[in-house]
């Protein structure tokens, strides 16, 4: 995620606590170190990430617990590395940070060490050097059973990881790029990061596309110059540190973080932009809201699954009861054979097997034949026949009200399902277990001091102010789709999407008149935070809250209503 670029921005970030002291060093997680610098008369604080998935060296503002026991690691940079920062360098513009930094040894000499932070993905380490390029410790090992190119082990020599040949961006020259073209001449892009170290194939696609070149087709002479006049450009921007750290955001789903970068805000039209003063802060709310979003997603998915399964349960109950319906479809026809039958009870001869009459109930009163259970007398054929009659009748009713029940589940089932791939806060996710159980879809759990925390106070719902000045709440919940419809007022107004699910929308009336403004941005909401949410055109109704009723014994969130008007609209996630 982060490339040489990137580290660049964060190096010369670093640069104000050159000449700072490290105080405080712990080690919140197996592959975290946590700094505290003072510098300039204030305390950075400052974290180095090995993590996997995350891996970054970044100033912070977030707090972090820390174990009772200071890990191995964590103790030797505090023996090590307690002293004054010299230096923050990034070699060879690779994803590397060393800090250079002198401190005390035991005998009170001075001694130089470095704190390496190598950000590569799975390959990501923090190894301490000693002055003699000797590897003192490092949060990973890495031995000759891992890797076969590269030891990171105590007591072996540091070598940088391998580059392939590539060459420091910032030592950038015509001839080399022209080298490069040829060594990798299968096309421009390819050449451009394959050539230099801390460029990433999007950086060097990008920098065609400035260029005018086509990034996927190899470069003639002409567009060489091109693209080394751009990058000659690019250079100079990162040597006098003209960086504009942002983060790429889906404006269709602020949950969906696409990237981070400093440079060329330009290659993300479409996407919703968010700017920082810094490029620590623009990582920091980059991770965290990763972070969060994984959590959440994490946190739904058991009942994200529990839901689907018993949603696709339901529909297949549904089949059978069609199947059913189908199977009696003709129930009226045994009636009527009933009826015949005792119509003719003195011309059907014992014994016979069938018996043809006109249809006296028909209008063109044509022939039926009708079977006879020759071992029955014509009245107990006609018994039979009403009995069978009157058996699938009350078949036919119970079906019917099964169907209608199964049909409530449904929507139910789905309203929650489209609710579970919402923006939901902790508190929130344990009021739809919450509800859950008390549907009986979800068996009861012994609740955690967590839990039980979170349930003390209600939730609360999304509030937005329109462009006239009506106060728009919008529920995430159904536990909050009913609150905000219980408690709105007759004159208030009431939206939600039009068959399919999503949350209950109240546009505030105060007594006044709701402009058509106020109602189009309100269904607006209503088209975003419903599962209607990737689609261009999304109909939503309207009507005031005294047409909507709640009947007895319907589930969470459903409601019957009148007397309304339909607005056809685009999603928008906040409409002022």
């Amino acid at each position: 995620m982060l490339d040489g670029i990137i580290v660049a921005n964060i190096k010369h970030e670093l640069c104000r606590i050159v000449g700072g002291r490290i105080d405080k060093i712990y080690q919140p997680n197996k592959d975290e170190i946590v700094l505290t610098v003072r510098a300039g008369g204030a305390n950075h604080k400052l974290i180095l990430s090995a993590n996997a998935t995350a891996p970054r060296i970044h100033f912070t503002k977030e707090s972090f617990e820390n174990p009772a026991s200071p890990p191995m690691f964590c103790m030797q940079l505090r023996k090590h590395i307690s002293g004054r920062i010299v230096s923050v360098t990034q070699p060879n513009f690779d994803r590397i940070i060393e800090i250079q930094i002198e401190s005390a040894d035991e005998l009170k000499y001075i001694t130089t060490k470095r704190l390496i932070i190598e950000i590569m993905g799975k390959h990501s380490n923090i190894i301490l050097v000693n002055d003699k390029n000797i590897i003192i410790n490092s949060i990973k090992h890495i031995n000759s059973t891992v890797s076969s190119v590269r030891e990171v082990m105590p007591g072996k020599p540091y070598a940088p990881p391998p580059n392939q040949n590539k060459t420091n961006f910032l030592e950038l020259e015509k001839e080399i790029l022209k080298q490069g073209m040829k060594n990798h001449s299968e096309n421009a892009h390819t050449a451009i990061y394959k050539t230099f170290t801390g460029i990433s194939p999007k950086i060097a696609a990008l920098v065609c596309t400035k260029a005018n070149v086509d990034p996927d087709f190899a470069a003639d002479s002409e567009k060489i110059d091109f693209i080394y006049s751009e990058l000659e450009n690019l250079k100079e921007d990162i040597i006098n540190a003209r960086f504009s750290p942002y983060v790429v955001v889906n404006k269709e789903n602020k949950k969906n973080i696409k990237a981070i970068h400093t440079i060329y805000p330009w290659a993300y039209s479409g996407f919703e932009l968010k700017y920082f003063e810094d490029i620590s802060a623009a990582i920091e709310y980059f991770y965290i809201q990763r972070e969060q979003n994984y959590r959440i997603t994490q946190k739904t998915a058991d009942l994200r699954k529990l839901v689907q399964q018993t949603l696709s349960r339901n529909i297949k109950k549904q089949e059978k009861f069609f199947i059913n319906l189908k199977e009696i479809k003709n129930r009226d026809e045994l009636k009527l054979y009933g009826e015949l039958i005792t119509a003719n009870i003195h011309a059907i001869e014992k014994g016979v097997t069938s018996f043809t009459t006109p249809n006296f109930y028909a209008e063109n009163m044509e022939d039926i034949k009708i079977q006879i259970d020759p071992t029955l007398s014509p009245a107990e054929n006609a018994q039979q026949y009403f009995k069978q009659y009157n058996k699938q009748k009350r078949s036919y009713t119970a079906t019917i009200e099964q169907i209608k029940e199964s049909e409530a589940e449904q929507n139910y089932l789905e309203s929650v399902l489209a609710t579970l791939q919402g923006d939901l806060n902790q508190k929130e996710i344990e009021e739809i277990r919450e509800e859950l159980v008390e549907q009986k879809i979800l068996k009861k759990r012994n609740k955690t001091k967590d839990s039980g925390k979170s349930l003390n106070t209600k939730s609360q719902p999304l509030k937005f102010v329109s462009m006239d000045g009506f106060v728009i709440f919008v529920g995430k919940n159904n536990k909050q789709n009913d609150t905000i419809t219980t408690n709105a007022q007759r004159s208030d107004m009431w939206l939600h999407t039009k068959d399919i699910p999503g949350s209950h929308v109240i546009i505030k009336s105060e007594g006044k008149e709701i402009p058509d403004t106020t109602i189009t941005q309100a269904a607006k909401l209503a088209a975003y935070y419903s599962a209607g949410v990737n689609s261009n055109l999304v109909a939503v109704d309207y009507t005031q809250k005294k047409y909507v009723k709640k009947p007895n014994g319907a589930k969470p969130g459903m409601v019957i209503y009148t007397h309304h008007k339909t607005a056809f609209v685009e999603p928008v996630a906040n409409v002022v």
